[in-house]
């Protein structure tokens, strides 16, 4: 390609509502447009990444033994409302009407659809296993859409669906898409990690994200530096503190703390560690009759240490919780601890709760706690002396840097991340919905072992970018680049030699298969480089009258702080080096 010939628009400024690197530099080299709130258009030179994304993808699905179709954007309401997602998914479920009347969703996704097809096509056991993927358009309509594609309304997705007899065989067909997914994540060159993910209300251990490691990530990934352990902060499991509680060795005495409602407020007055503090959250559970009115509540008390944070995944685990809470409100509070929030704690409740103490708080000894009074604290607290032994002992908190590992192979450590995949087994809570069964061994329907597999096509050039930038713009990964290498002529037009040196060469790129492009669009050199830095092509090639004299050009990496002189004569052969051809 010649630059003369493509689209490229660039930028000095980023637009004022772009907050993250990724959608900054995208804008500015070119890459996306914005057309309204969380839709954009895919630009030339964005597109040619995307298009370079997508074909990594099929070719793995590919070679995992996934067949490729093509599912509709628009789908019939109907199919929605037999599984109820019409109802469940909200605002966030584009509705649309034809104009007879018939209502219709913009797809986010298309497990309804996929299942449908399988109920027609997919008869008996024989023409299992089956996995069907497509790459296609989604939409959700986001609240508040930002950060550019990062959490765009209109996107694209790569999702597969797996069919199975039986759960064994849904296991076997996870793994050949895990190692599907590893081997497309590697390709792509980016820096990642797979890590065990919650599976929310399907249930299940079978579930992973794949997630590109970035300092701006918006989630938490927590792995063991010394094995193989990594899992979401949802997921990662916090061990209670190996051996017996210590013995109480203070008296429990009730103490002044006026204006301290904080337990780091508290432990900065008393002069203790906060480590030495419980902190109380109060949740309430509801019971409904079958018109939906609540005809009684329960209040629970969470009890933990005072520098750790709740985790409402593993909360909502706890059995009681697990089918839904709420936070208490503020009635609720006083009526059960007579005390506003700020004071709270499990002695000398008004009512009775149910208590439920992290496994960190339930081998505590000489804690303390909120006196259920204002300005007033309890310390030297201590389980069977001073109050019963909690309701439930259960992993209630987020893990922090230096927690024990849960494999035993070492300590924790906590970096943020950005999630582009995730695979997980989905049982059969489509089939079953939707009645989409398959003649067994026995001759009898059984219904279908579903998984789910999916990969965020347009979010990965912004999570490529997020890892991979400095201050002079993108540094693309060569596998997914827009070029890979750019031709830089100086000033050709005054210089046969020069633009007949460049012509060559790129003839000479072109025959080996080198995505390359040549800059043939007669801009003074520090314009020209300022674009392909902004841009990000990861091999740059300057061709000079002055090098050309003696014979030489110049070669620059992207990641490279200066440029390195190299034969006109062994440059085709140190590119090819380069790119591994």
């Amino acid at each position: 390609m010649k630059a003369s010939q493509f689209f490229i628009s660039t930028l000095k400024e980023a637009p004022a509502d772009a907050e993250v690197a990724s959608h900054q530099l995208m804008t500015r080299a070119g890459l996306i447009k914005k057309l309204g709130a969380g839709i954009y258009s895919w630009m030339p030179m964005g597109l040619r990444v995307i298009r370079k994304i997508e074909t990594i993808v099929r070719e793995e699905m590919n070679h995992a033994g996934a067949v490729e179709l093509l599912m509709p954007v628009v789908q019939p309401a109907e199919f929605w409302q037999e599984t109820d997602r019409w109802n469940k998914m909200g605002p966030e479920l584009m509705r649309v009407k034809d104009r007879h009347g018939r209502d219709f969703v913009i797809q986010p996704t298309s497990e309804e659809v996929v299942t449908d097809i399988a109920r027609q096509e997919l008869r008996s056991y024989k023409q299992l296993p089956r996995n069907l993927y497509h790459i296609q358009t989604k939409f959700r309509d986001e609240r508040r859409p930002r950060f550019g594609v990062m959490r765009s309304r209109e996107f694209i997705m790569k999702d597969a669906y797996s069919f199975d007899r039986d759960l064994d065989a849904a296991k076997i067909s996870y793994q050949a898409m895990a190692k599907a997914y590893r081997a497309i994540f590697d390709r792509f060159g980016l820096r990642y990690r797979a890590v065990a993910a919650d599976s929310g209300a399907i249930g299940g251990d079978l579930s992973e994200e794949f997630q590109v490691i970035a300092a701006t990530g918006e989630d938490a990934i927590v792995y063991c530096p010394s094995s193989d352990y990594a899992a979401n902060m949802e997921k990662a499991e916090a061990l209670a503190p190996a051996g017996p509680r210590p013995a109480a060795a203070q008296p429990m005495t009730k103490t002044p703390t006026p204006g301290k409602a904080t337990c780091a407020d508290v432990a900065a007055l008393l002069g203790v560690p906060l480590q030495n503090t419980v902190k109380s959250l109060v949740l309430a559970t509801d019971e409904t009759n079958e018109a939906g009115e609540i005809i009684r509540s329960q209040v629970w008390l969470l009890l933990l240490r005072g520098d750790h944070d709740m985790n409402e995944i593993k909360v909502g685990k706890v059995p009681g919780l697990d089918a839904g809470f709420r936070f208490a409100t503020l009635g609720e509070i006083e009526e059960h601890f007579g005390c506003k929030p700020g004071y709270l704690g499990p002695m000398g409740l008004k009512k009775p709760v149910k208590i439920v103490a992290d496994r960190e708080v339930a081998v505590m000894a000489d804690w303390i706690c909120g006196a259920n009074e204002p300005d007033f604290h309890i310390t030297g607290v201590n389980w069977g002396r001073d109050l019963p032994e909690p309701d439930a002992v259960a992993d209630l908190r987020n893990i922090v840097e230096g927690d024990r590992s849960p494999d035993g192979k070492g300590v924790l450590a906590v970096e943020r991340g950005i999630e582009v995949g995730h695979i997980f087994v989905l049982g059969t809570k489509y089939s079953e919905d939707m009645n989409a069964t398959f003649l067994a061994e026995d001759g009898k329907p059984a219904f279908f072992e579903m998984g789910c597999y999916g990969i965020g096509i347009t979010r990965l050039p912004a999570a490529a970018i997020e890892q991979n930038h400095d201050e002079r713009g993108i540094i693309w990964p060569d596998a997914i680049a827009p070029f890979t290498v750019v031709l830089c002529p100086i000033t050709p037009e005054r210089f046969p030699e020069v633009k007949a040196a460049a012509e060559q060469l790129y003839a000479q790129l072109l025959a080996a298969g080198v995505d390359v492009i040549l800059d043939d669009r007669g801009e003074r050199p520090g314009a020209m480089f300022a674009d392909w830095e902004l841009i990000g092509v990861p091999h740059r090639v300057t061709i000079g009258d002055r090098g050309l004299k003696d014979g030489l050009v110049e070669y620059q990496h992207r990641r490279d702080t200066g440029a390195t002189k190299i034969a006109l004569t062994d440059i085709l052969a140190h590119l090819k080096g380069r790119l591994s051809l």
